[in-house]
């Protein structure tokens, strides 16, 4: 991938998440980038390219800084998740906030590579909670994804102090029937 591009698709996912959807423009991509006017339109020849470079790259970003830990204990599972919301609402929270913009702007062409990504979350979370509780366990899947990203939510748009551990290690609990 180039440089330019890279360049391009990391102040589109910025752009989104400080302003919005409606902030995305070819334009304001070369600014934000600093890179000569055209660039982006180089290699994003239209909006809906730009829309679905800019999902395919966060997905593909997602997936490589989850590093998915081998979990095997309820603990490590707490630690996974803490961290994940940690980092997803710290350090990376503007692209979280591009993520969601994405998920409820776009159509679903465009965010079919976060959906695949989530998709392989949820399998990820399921296997887990199958080994570790079984199918009661493995059936509740859905409900700690919601509390992470209600969670997650949270922190991104009211309180990004909002304690973490706490909320997981209940939601982990609950999901594990303890």
């Amino acid at each position: 991938m180039s440089r330019t591009r890279d360049q391009a698709l990391d102040a589109a996912v910025m752009l989104i998440g400080a302003e919005g959807i409606r902030a995305l423009t070819h334009g304001r991509v070369d600014t934000a980038a600093s890179l000569p006017p055209g660039s982006t339109s180089n290699h994003f020849r239209t909006r809906a390219a730009l829309v679905a470079g800019v999902a395919e790259w966060i997905a593909r970003r997602e997936l490589g800084d989850a590093g998915v830990p081998e979990v095997t204990t309820r603990d490590e599972l707490v630690d996974a998740l803490t961290r994940m919301v940690e980092v997803q609402s710290g350090p990376l929270s503007a692209r979280t906030r591009a993520r969601y913009a994405l998920f409820l702007e776009t159509d679903d062409d465009a965010v079919r590579p976060l959906r695949e990504q989530r998709a392989g979350m949820e399998a990820w979370l399921r296997s887990i909670l199958s080994r570790l509780g079984g199918d009661a366990a493995a059936s509740r899947t859905a409900f700690l994804m919601a509390a992470a990203d209600g969670l997650l939510l949270h922190r991104i748009t009211v309180d990004p102090a909002a304690p973490i551990v706490d909320v997981i290690t209940r939601a982990v609990d609950a999901s594990l029937g303890h």
